[in-house]
């Protein structure tokens, strides 16, 4: 009886073994229908645990900035302005300054920016990649053999990913850039802004202002987690 041959005979060791590794489709009848579901499962798998971490840190984001004020009859006295998500700055306000100090001269300051588009389109677009990825896991863990059995669904997979990947791509830059002008106008830069410092015998001083490492690694973590649809192409039928 002749012996099976899994793989095509090759002159030497070498040779076969460098057929096996040629490419990653070459796994044996049935090994890519378990292997690619498994990879790309992962891939959902990641994009469930970022888009929740992206959404959570960005969207329960609260902080503070402050400046100290001095004038004739006041010393360091210390203002803040309590900002947060959605980062509409421009409609927060200082604490009031006691009228009975430095002669009435302070007068209502906001912060300066409007983020909310850009921080509302992150949070928005990271529920709607949670949602997407456990509807797929769903279909992954529970439907396979549907998808499996029709030449349609994976091509509608992988064009969605495509859309998916594009759009996360485009919210995690908008929100980056929206990330660094929050920081530019919660920062020192404020004072250039506020009438009060540039009237003397007033001055200011910046205070602080609240970290915002939970929104850069949100960024980042974001950006890691972009869905790869290149697991896909085998089921629809791309090469």
């Amino acid at each position: 009886m002749e012996d099976l041959q899994i793989w095509p005979s090759h002159p030497n060791p070498r040779s076969r073994a460098l057929a096996m590794s040629a490419s990653p489709l070459a796994c044996g009848q049935g090994g890519c229908d378990i292997a690619f579901p498994l990879f790309a499962a992962w891939g959902r798998t990641r994009g469930l645990i970022f888009s929740i971490f992206a959404f959570a840190t960005c969207g329960g984001y609260s902080g503070q900035t402050s400046i100290k004020v001095s004038c004739q009859d006041t010393k360091n006295e210390t203002l803040e302005a309590a900002f947060g998500y959605p980062f509409r700055l421009n409609t927060v306000v200082f604490k009031e300054l006691d009228s009975k100090k430095c002669n009435n001269t302070w007068t209502p300051t906001h912060l300066v920016g409007d983020f909310s588009s850009s921080a509302q389109f992150f949070v928005t677009f990271a529920v709607f990649a949670f949602l997407y990825c456990m509807a797929v896991l769903v279909l992954y863990v529970g439907y396979l053999h549907l998808y499996r059995g029709t030449g349609k669904l994976p091509m509608i997979d992988f064009v969605i990913t495509m859309v998916v990947t594009l759009l996360w791509l485009i919210s995690t830059s908008a929100w980056a850039k929206a990330l660094t002008d929050i920081k530019i106008s919660t920062g020192s830069e404020i004072m250039s802004d506020i009438l009060f410092c540039h009237m003397p015998p007033n001055s200011c001083l910046f205070g602080a202002v609240s970290s915002m490492g939970s929104l850069n690694v949100s960024v980042v973590r974001m950006a890691g987690a972009l869905p790869s649809p290149v697991p896909l192409r085998h089921w629809a039928g791309l090469p």
